[in-house]
């Protein structure tokens, strides 16, 4: 029996490669003779650094870059040597996470550690960058970036305009004449899975302005500053368009990305899929199990489990999913391609034991291992 596991992160609990290894060694206990091959699972979001990195025999990297609020973090990524490539998550240099409630402020928060980032990939070889840019605490249209890669976002003095939000009010001139020049060989896949163009209700500064600490006032304002950045950039760099969906993505960082790199936006379990090449080893499989932390009726609208359940299908294979826990609506998964999901939980628990890494590792082992079980004893009866 062959057998391939590819399975989401449990967050807070299990990596998506720690998950699999559970699944195989309960696997194995059913059936020692199966074949369980594991790998690396993610949507574009937290985990795809360590997901890709050490899932594809890559390796990962830690360097200091500048904040959101401006002081010095350690952000970690992962290359891979064979393809030149760098995954990046930019919630690693920019996340929401790494500000304190209280100082949540999108005139404040800047994305100049992301271009920090991708400098050192390029200083270390990489070409091809794969960039997640969920949870960001910021809204200043991905300037702040830019800066840290060469580009000149200038103020009506002619200096670099200041960090955050409230430096594309300042916004006068964009100019590229001290860009690195390796950022012309270099392509971006960036994973965004929101439509949002960059200005107006269902903008950056609208939608997700107050999640990251912004007033009504300050809405208003970003929007318009946006909006005029968008437009300054259009008078040189003709991929600039303010309409196109997922420039909102990120405070604008999709605009970024877009306007001033080689980029496309892109589904983040699309990327994920294609580049761990999850269908070759799809095709050849008698069982498919994948699954996530929680499985429920959004499991269906474009999460990982879906995405493996949709290759899996296209090869008539069967699938099943494990997770932490499920809901009522999760029965849609079913209509998603999932043959059968299994909540991995044993015994009335606290929601903090029942995430606690060995509980959580030992519980989705023995899950598999009875559902395999079960399988063994099906198959013995065809």
């Amino acid at each position: 029996m062959n057998v391939v596991v590819a399975i989401d992160s449990l967050k807070g609990s299990l990596t998506s490669l720690e998950a699999g290894q559970a699944i195989r060694q309960g696997i194995a206990r059913a059936c020692p003779d199966a074949r369980v091959t594991v790998r690396p699972l993610a949507d574009g979001g937290e985990g795809t650094v360590e997901a890709l990195a050490l899932g594809m025999g890559g390796r990962t990297e830690k360097v200091t870059v500048t904040g959101p609020l401006g002081k010095p973090v350690e952000c970690v990524y992962g290359i891979l040597d064979e393809s030149k490539t760098a995954i990046v998550e930019m919630s690693g240099a920019a996340g929401i996470t790494l500000v304190p409630d209280a100082k949540r402020n999108p005139l404040n928060t800047t994305t100049y550690g992301v271009g920090e980032v991708i400098r050192d990939a390029i200083a270390k070889g990489c070409r091809r960058f794969i960039v997640g840019i969920g949870g960001s605490a910021t809204n200043d249209g991905g300037i702040g970036m830019l800066q840290a890669l060469g580009y000149g976002m200038l103020n009506e003095s002619g200096n670099q305009v200041s960090f955050g939000a409230k430096g594309l009010e300042e916004l006068r001139a964009i100019t590229d004449t001290y860009v690195i020049p390796e950022l012309s060989e270099c392509t971006f896949r960036v994973a965004c899975d929101v439509t949002n163009p960059l200005c107006g209700e269902h903008g950056a500064s609208a939608v997700y302005g107050p999640q990251k600490g912004a007033t009504p006032s300050m809405i208003l304002s970003m929007d318009k500053w946006l909006d005029q950045y968008a437009d300054l950039a259009a008078k040189h760099f003709p991929r600039a368009n303010k309409l196109h969906a997922g420039t909102g993505a990120a405070g604008g960082l999709g605009f970024a990305f877009l306007t001033f790199t080689n980029a496309v936006l892109e589904s983040g379990i699309k990327i994920v899929l294609e580049e761990t090449h999850l269908e070759d080893y799809v095709k050849d499989a008698d069982i498919v199990v994948t699954g996530e932390g929680r499985l429920d009726g959004q499991t269906v609208m474009g999460k990982a489990p879906t995405g493996v359940a949709n290759i899996a299908k296209k090869y008539g294979k069967p699938v099943f999913a494990f997770s932490g826990c499920v809901t009522e609506d999760a029965r849609a998964c079913n209509d998603g391609g999932i043959d059968a999901y299994f909540p991995i939980l044993r015994r009335v628990v606290t929601l903090q034991e029942a995430m606690e890494h060995d509980n959580a590792a030992g519980n989705m082992s023995a899950t598999a291992e009875q559902v395999f079980r079960l399988v063994k004893c099906l198959r013995q009866d065809m």
